[in-house]
Parts: structure tokens; sequence; C-alpha cells
């Protein structure tokens, strides 16, 4: 098992929006801006921002990963550049003060109802609801992702209800 394989979720966040370069088994490499890995599989998604203004996604299995060197701490713009790629655009009609009060009166609410709910990521935007459940922005009934299909029918049943007495 490689190092990179042996690290932690946490220990792995800390290359979230930086410049790397992996190496791969068979001596491959890759380099790109980590968006972000999977913390079953540890695989890793790189986005590389092309000349001619489009951008190459690439996933790099974690089975294969040998290393993973920082090559770049990149800046706020780049940042904000890589988080935006994969924003619901269901976002675009909110100002970032909007998303935050929807986001902090789901919580209020969840909590109110007894549901363990924490915030996770770097700039944390997304909401994870009882470890198995995550609501991104917008926080509506259609950015829940989970794989128990029964929690996230419930789940998108207590935020359709919660938006509906809200408004």
């Amino acid at each position: 098992m490689s190092e990179w394989m042996k690290k932690s979720p946490l220990e792995w966040q800390d290359y979230v929006y930086k410049e790397v370069r992996v190496v791969a088994s068979e001596k491959k490499e890759y380099k790109g801006w980590l968006v972000t890995t999977d913390p079953v599989s540890a695989n890793i998604v790189l986005v590389t921002f092309l000349e001619d203004g489009s951008l190459s996604v690439t996933g790099v299995m974690g089975h294969s990963v040998q290393t993973v060197e920082v090559v770049s701490e990149g800046d706020h713009k780049v940042r904000e550049k890589l988080m935006r790629l994969f924003t619901s655009v269901d976002c675009e009609g909110y100002s970032p003060e909007d998303l935050e009060k929807r986001k902090n009166s789901l919580k209020k609410w969840l909590e109110k109802n007894h549901i363990p709910v924490t915030e996770q990521g770097d700039a944390p935007r997304t909401l994870c609801v009882a470890g198995v459940l995550t609501v991104d922005p917008p926080y509506a009934p259609e950015n829940c992702s989970s794989s128990n299909e029964i929690i996230l029918s419930r789940i998108r049943d207590l935020i359709q209800g919660h938006l509906s007495a809200s408004q």
C-alpha cells in the first residue's frame, strides 16, 4: 500500500486547491490543480487549465498513486476559479451572503430537530448530515447526495418542509 493510501482524508485536504505533481504506477506523471480526493478509494481529481481557455479534468486511481508533491500553493483567484468549476448552476442567483444565510438556517433547523449536522471542507460550504449525506449550495432537496436512498429521501422531504415553512 502506497503512502498516499495510508493518509487520512484530513491529510489529503492539505493538498486541495494546490498545484501538484502525481507520480503513479509505471512511472506515469500527472500535473494539475488537485480539486478533491475520494475518501474511500483515494482517487484524485486534477484540473489543468489549457492555453485556449478550456480545461482538462483527470482522475488518477488512488491505488496507483505513488507520490504527490505540491508544486505551487496558488492564490485566492485560482482557488475561487477551482471552487466555481463544480458549483451548481443553481447557486448563480444567490450572493455569498444569501448562501451563508440559507446554510445557517438549514443547519440550525436540522440541529433543532436533533439531526446531527456538520460543515465540511476547507471553505465550509457543504453540510454533512449524520455522516452519510451531504447538502451542497444552494441547500435545496435536489442538492442532497447519499448512497443510502432511504436517508436521502427522508432528508430531502425534511428540507422541502423547511423551505416551504420559511417562505
